[in-house]
């Protein structure tokens, strides 16, 4: 049978598999760091007989931070919220995706690719907000229900207090809220490849699969919440 959002639900630690996904994401971090503090990407360069430059340095570094940010939460998620089995194609699929984003937007946004650096706004202002917004949404539904769970009396409950009132799969709104802001940052129009298809991939299949899952373990607790709460977007959707 399939797997509801093409993951396996079934509560397993993973250990192996969580620590190899962590190393990759290292990785990829001390990658980034690399190309942008150790002179990496005019390394780069000089492989194949160019002249690279980071036009926008400043900016990198805040990009950069959002990295940072990214890799602590992952690492919470990993080792901490995350009780359900994770496979290695999932590991190795998701920690490509990762390295394709993180760095990518870390050379959009550092002027791998124009000439000048873009003066910040009030736009990267906002753009910021929605990466802190996004993260605390994301974490803290997370948290919650983590919590309320740990409790024996909540066994075989579904849970629907917290964050997840507003909105039944609220983590994955903060998810989009975090990354749409991230690819702002980048002041790049490509970037927002990334949040869009994320969103299109929740809401057409993780979504429907994961509840139709849901549906299934709590049985009518879970269908009278679906009934009265939004679905993805509090207040909208």
């Amino acid at each position: 049978m399939a797997q509801p959002g093409g993951v396996s639900r079934k509560h397993e630690r993973s250990l192996l598999q969580k620590c190899v996904f962590a190393a990759l994401h290292l990785i990829c971090v001390l990658l980034s760091i690399w190309l942008l503090l150790g002179g990496g990407w005019v390394r780069v360069g000089a492989w194949f007989g160019l002249e690279l430059t980071l036009a926008d340095p400043q900016r990198g570094l805040l990009l950069l931070a959002c990295t940072l940010l990214y890799f602590a939460r992952h690492l919470l998620t990993l080792f901490y919220l995350l009780a359900r089995k994770v496979a290695f194609p999932e590991v190795f699929g998701l920690g490509a995706f990762i390295a394709f984003f993180e760095i990518g937007f870390l050379l959009l946004g550092s002027g791998a690719f124009r000439q000048a650096a873009v003066p910040f706004s009030v736009l990267d202002g906002v753009a910021l907000a929605m990466v802190v917004g996004g993260s605390f949404l994301n974490s803290w539904s997370e948290l919650q229900r983590k919590w309320w769970k740990r409790d024996p009396a909540h066994h075989g409950q579904c849970y629907t207090g917290g964050l997840f009132a507003s909105a039944m799969h609220i983590n994955y709104f903060g998810d989009t809220v975090l990354f749409t802001g991230w690819a702002l940052l980048t002041h790049n129009l490509a970037a927002l490849a990334v949040p869009a298809f994320m969103a299109v991939s929740f809401v057409v299949f993780h979504i429907p699969a994961l509840d139709a899952y849901l549906s299934r373990r709590y049985g009518p607790q879970f269908d009278a919440y679906a009934a009265r709460t939004h679905k993805f977007i509090p207040f909208v959707y």
